[in-house]
């Protein structure tokens, strides 16, 4: 006990490398947003109307994760609330990530969400779904206002709940007197409205704006304004900035994923007692973020997905190289032990396809003349990393 309360009073007297953390976080909103003034601009063109109280097209944002889309969209929100508060304009925006749980996963959930976000509770479930929406629709009509709906992940909310909510959202205006409400949705998927209902597609009337990822040269600017503000004066190595934006660059020109590279790069050489962040930093900082990620995506994918990739963990200590039979036969067997319903070996053939778009395996399809074709497989997972995902899955999969 002593030994811990020395080692954090000891830590209170060391000098930090950092300034001000939150700097390199996810939820901090800087001044100025580098190299999207122009996608500002438009967004800003497009939503300006709410501020007189008419109605916008609803916007759609796409772009890869790491291109300034949620960060740009906040940004917009913090100065039209601004502008509405000063002008004492009935502007109200609402916010919210779709992929987060218990906040988007069901249709009721993501209008009881709503409704506390307008100053009311409802139970988390029970009340009929129509009498949710009557609920909503009172306190969006209660007075004249404008209500702009961000939706973030927007095709995680239609992946979760189907369609139909966007459908029902978009037509909430017909049924509203004093009040209108106008919709922008944020997607990593460029493709997203494509695969809508045509009906639903129609309704939505709306206006597309992609951004295009950054390159490596945009991506150093990006992290010097940032560590300049967040990092003590001569506590970066040179060199750590151009291969930070490297590494992200090579990530599709993932800005976000720089920033917490950079964030957890000073935050291990803190650890390690070094004044100083180092490329060694970096590099322990880019092979923890990839495991991070690997586990993340492995818990936050349906029990098919968790099982289909138990099977290839069980398979891969045996073989370098693996086929999609020698999978779906292990898949298989794992389905009756969990009690799954076992898809048909094309549905599991698409769920190995997603993995190697993760990064969990490499597969190349191979010829077999006229037997067709299949995949060879390899993992690609770091040996340490294995036996934390299997832990990962045993326990998903109630396998322990």
């Amino acid at each position: 006990m002593a030994e811990i309360k020395n080692f954090f009073e000891n830590y209170l007297k060391k000098d930090s490398i950092f300034i001000d953390k939150k700097i390199l976080l996810p939820s901090y909103i800087p001044d100025e947003i580098l190299y999207r003034e122009e996608q500002l601009q438009e967004v800003a063109n497009i939503l300006a109307p709410v501020l007189r109280m008419e109605k916008p097209s609803n916007l759609f944002i796409y772009g890869k994760t790491g291109t300034g889309k949620t960060i740009s969209m906040k940004h917009i929100i913090v100065s039209m609330d601004k502008v509405a508060a000063q002008n004492n304009l009935p502007l109200r925006c609402i916010y919210l990530n779709c992929k987060l749980k218990r906040v988007a996963d069901t249709e009721y959930r993501l209008i009881a969400q709503l409704i506390k976000e307008l100053g009311q509770e409802i139970p988390s479930t029970g009340l009929p779904t129509d009498e949710v929406y009557n609920i909503f629709y009172k306190l969006l009509d209660r007075e004249k206002q404008t209500v702009l709906l961000v939706l973030d992940e927007i095709d995680q909310l239609t992946k979760k709940i189907g369609d139909e909510i966007l459908y029902n959202l978009t037509r909430i205006n017909v049924e509203l007197k004093k009040s209108q409400i106008s919709l922008v949705g944020i997607s990593n998927n460029l493709v997203f409205t494509e695969h809508l209902d045509p009906r639903i597609k129609s309704s939505l009337s709306e206006e597309e704006l992609i951004f295009s990822p950054y390159n490596a040269l945009q991506i150093q600017d990006i992290l010097r304004k940032r560590a300049a503000n967040a990092f003590k004066e001569g506590t970066l190595q040179p060199g750590v900035i151009e291969k930070c934006a490297a590494y992200s660059a090579r990530d599709h020109g993932d800005a976000r994923r720089a920033i917490d590279l950079l964030r957890i790069a000073g935050e291990l050489a803190e650890r390690s007692g070094s004044s100083i962040v180092e490329i060694q930093h970096l590099d322990e900082a880019e092979k923890k973020i990839e495991s991070d990620k690997i586990i993340n995506a492995a818990t936050n994918q349906p029990k098919q997905f968790q099982s289909v990739l138990y099977a290839i963990l069980l398979i891969a200590p045996q073989k370098k190289n693996f086929f999609t039979g020698e999978i779906y036969d292990v898949y298989k067997n794992l389905c009756k032990q969990t009690k799954l319903n076992t898809l048909t070996q094309r549905r599991v053939s698409d769920i190995i396809a997603e993995m190697d778009m993760l990064g969990i395996i490499n597969a190349k399809i191979i010829s077999k003349g006229r037997y067709g074709r299949t995949r060879d497989m390899s993992l690609s997972v770091d040996e340490n990393l294995v036996l934390k995902l299997k832990s990962v899955l045993e326990k998903s999969l109630q396998l322990a």
